[in-house]
């Protein structure tokens, strides 16, 4: 059976630029390497028999504000979102706890009073944000549709967040909770544009929440499999693709790859300029991750933080910086920001009756080697005391680990490059269409394309318009 498109790779991305085509009347055939689908959506029982854990993302706001999301029934087909009784809690050595709820005004009373300061920078996105979104999840050189709100939201967003948080706040709390949202990026929190990662993230809780799929991450891939399937589309598991020669013919191909792998597959079709310019993509700092299997709950001090699914583990704002310019610079920290995830307190589904899973990880340079499953869990005992105490199992990934089991994590990057404010708009080049390539009928689709990194399936959306047009 021949095909019109063929898509390489069933990430997020790759699926949703799969359906997408599908919708439009093509017959298009999906060819995934590994033996399950997902990409950065895949879960798998990596400690003990009963317990489920996310290979790479858990927490989805994106996903939820994803317009391509909300085009697709994702529910219709299994995928039932699960919303913890708040967003966000960042612990403090003191005691005390800042906290995002999906309430605003109660999110805003709890910050005390830094709480007006929070609402001066993240009420305006939230009063633009139907505006926002289809630029913020678009492609980043375009003409802006509501440049008033563009310009409001850009102009705080550019600065850097530490700047931000030195003018909006007095009280710790504050400042480490924009610390914690800023430290997503993944660059220092001195980068201009790293304010722009805290106030998106912020106002998505207010919007959407942050939620995650009953019974793991697997279940977004399987329920959009699920859609493509129903619009005739085929997919092929366990077939790893070196060179464009071995695909199937089709007028069309898309790559929920990296330029990376899209140079090692198909480099010899780009003229010499576009693949010198491939060449010099930049990827960003490697995560080294742990999963945990545990007996009981997490034993935080402080209650508060048993309320949210996410957690940043990093105390004040300084030390995440410094955190953060360590792993820049090439070093590792002592006491590493650690996202952690504690899915199974609202979802029962992930563990044995009355034990629990745990998902961390911190920010490593790339390719890093260095095992830092020990400064993690030093980091969470700090703030839960008793916490290895709790431990029945751990299975830890380095960056080079991560990108033998998902090629696209290169150096362990799980952001598919740089997420610095040039690496944003020139991704994977400066271009009106980022998706296409000088060869004809070659399109690039996954994160290394705009908006970037999060499960949303936008880039994927993108590259299937670019394909039609």
């Amino acid at each position: 059976m021949s095909h019109e498109a063929v898509v390489v790779g069933s990430g997020p991305n790759g699926l949703a630029a799969a359906i997408t085509l599908a919708a439009a009347g093509r017959s298009v055939l999906v060819i995934e390497g590994a033996e399950t689908i997902g990409g950065g959506t895949r879960s798998e029982p990596l400690t003990l028999p009963g317990f489920s854990h996310d290979v790479c993302s858990a927490i989805h706001p994106f996903a939820v504000i994803s317009p391509f999301f909300a085009s697709h029934r994702l529910q219709d087909h299994g995928l039932q979102w699960v919303y913890p009784k708040a967003e966000v809690a960042h612990p403090l050595d003191d005691g005390a706890v800042a906290m995002i709820y999906r309430s605003f005004s109660d999110t805003v009373a709890g910050l005390g009073a830094d709480g007006k300061g929070y609402r001066r920078i993240v009420e305006p996105v939230l009063r633009h944000w139907d505006h926002l979104v289809p630029q913020l999840l678009g492609p980043m050189i375009s003409i802006p549709r509501h440049p008033v709100a563009l310009a409001r939201f850009g102009i705080p967003a550019l600065v850097p967040s530490t700047t931000l948080s030195k003018t909006m706040f007095n009280e710790e709390r504050a400042k480490a909770l924009l610390a914690g949202l800023a430290a997503h990026a993944m660059v220092p929190l001195t980068s201009a544009g790293t304010s722009a990662f805290a106030l998106v993230l912020a106002a998505a809780a207010h919007v959407a929440g942050w939620p995650f799929p009953r019974g793991g991450s697997q279940h977004i891939a399987d329920a959009m499999a699920a859609v493509f399937v129903e619009l005739g589309g085929e997919i092929r598991t366990g077939t790893w693709v070196k060179r464009i020669e071995e695909l199937p013919d089709a007028t069309d191909y898309v790559f929920d790859v990296t330029p990376r792998q899209l140079l090692a597959v198909a480099g010899d079709r780009f003229p010499p300029r576009y693949r010198s310019r491939l060449e010099r993509y930049r990827y960003g700092p490697g995560v080294f991750k742990v999963d945990y299997a545990l007996d009981g709950p997490v034993p935080w001090q402080a209650a508060e933080v048993g309320l949210a699914a996410t957690v940043h583990v990093g105390g004040t704002m300084e030390e995440i910086a410094d955190s953060e310019a360590r792993v820049a610079a090439g070093d590792h920290s002592e006491r590493p920001f650690v996202i952690v995830a504690q899915p199974s307190l609202f979802d029962d589904s992930r563990a044995p009756h009355g034990q629990h899973t745990l998902w961390a990880y911190c920010h490593v340079p790339a390719a890093s080697e260095i095992d830092m499953s020990d400064a993690i869990e030093r980091q969470i005992e700090r703030f839960a005391p008793g916490f290895r105490d709790r431990i029945l199992a751990r299975h830890a990934r380095g960056p080079t680990a991560l990108e033998a089991h998902n090629p696209n994590c290169v150096g362990g990057d799980i952001g598919a490059g740089e997420q610095r404010l040039r690496g944003l708009l020139a991704r994977p080049v400066w271009s009106l269409d980022p998706y296409s390539t000088p060869a004809d009928g070659i399109y690039l689709c996954s994160a290394s394309t705009p908006p970037g990194a999060g499960v949303h399936g936008m880039c994927g959306y993108h590259a299937a318009q670019s394909v039609l047009r």
